[in-house]
């Protein structure tokens, strides 16, 4: 039976994503001059509109090495889009770090380059609690509740799930925010936004909560009214706030012009205004050794994650 999320994606953009899935062409790949862009979305005909002005600015960039069409494919799940680039439906995506790695496990598709959003190129999560609290540390969390945003989150999911792992705590998923804890495990619940996790730990029904460092410092996200009565307790290394991936086996001189085309338009003024209308893209980096590291951690801590807490 098909879940809330999927038939939400059908009933706002279900023909949008149809007419996108039919002019994808046959199921088994897709044609060798067309350089198809993927996109997890579960608003299709918004996220259209982001997307296409940057495939219109690649693709006439791209005739050198065989290109001449640009198509958008979208899904509504991870699950989908891993089966996209494994059957070369997709040759693109554009994805937070987080889901970029579960991409790559899942279909074997590789980092391409780092995306920067308005400025920012990586994030790190926000571990906070009222300013009132006993607790101190990630430690002190033992017992207690810890608010997060949902299972697609890099910063406010995955990240502190698997640095609580780290910290050799156990994660506990909780009916909702009212549970109580199990002494020896840090009880979670999801809040589905960051201004929810801020109102939650506000009011104390939670203990704990966690967000990106982006949002932390978002007003619009995190009240400066609500951020003034919390208490950071922790922060963790940096991780990429998104990648582009390409999927295995796309041919290495498209896959090359590619990144040289994102890579110079961030200096191209024609290519400004696609930019901003791609998620507010501000330019893409070469993925450092750095950068790689922390991918790789991203894509062991998804492994243990899964195997312990989901």
């Amino acid at each position: 039976m098909m879940g809330v999320p999927g038939l939400r994606w059908l009933l706002q953009g279900g023909l949008l994503c149809l007419a996108i899935v039919l002019m994808a062409g046959p199921a088994s790949a897709a044609s060798d001059n067309v350089l198809v862009l993927g996109r997890i979305s579960d608003n299709p005909k918004s996220h259209y509109a982001q997307l296409q002005p940057l495939l219109d600015y690649v693709v006439p960039r791209m005739r050198d090495v065989g290109i001449t069409e640009g198509r958008i494919l979208m899904a509504p799940d991870a699950q989908q889009m891993a089966s996209y680039l494994r059957r070369g439906r997709v040759d693109w995506v554009t994805e937070t770090s987080g889901t970029a790695v579960a991409l790559g496990l899942r279909s074997g598709a590789q980092p391409l380059l780092l995306t920067e959003r308005s400025g920012v190129r990586d994030y790190h999560t926000v571990f906070f609690v009222r300013r009132d609290s006993t607790i101190a540390t990630l430690a002190d969390l033992k017992g207690h509740t810890l608010a997060l945003q949902n299972v697609a989150s890099t910063s406010a999911y995955l990240v502190p799930v698997m640095t609580l792992l780290q910290q050799g705590l156990t994660p506990e998923i909780l009916l909702s925010a009212r549970d109580a804890a199990a002494p020896d495990t840090v009880g979670y619940v999801f809040a589905r936004s960051e201004g929810n996790i801020a109102t939650l730990v506000h009011k104390g029904v939670v203990d704990a909560g966690a967000v990106s460092s982006v949002d932390w410092t978002d007003g619009h996200r995190i009240p400066a009214t609500f951020r003034r009565d919390f208490r950071v307790i922790h922060r963790t290394e940096p991780y990429p706030r998104a990648v582009e991936m390409v999927r295995a086996g796309l041919d290495e001189r498209v896959r090359d012009r590619l990144q040289a085309v994102l890579l110079e338009a961030a200096s191209d003024p024609k290519a400004q205004d696609a930019l901003q209308t791609f998620f507010g893209t501000s330019g893409f980096h070469r993925v450092d050794a750095q950068m790689q590291h922390r991918l790789d951690e991203l894509k062991q801590g998804l492994a243990r994650v899964r195997m312990e807490v989901e």
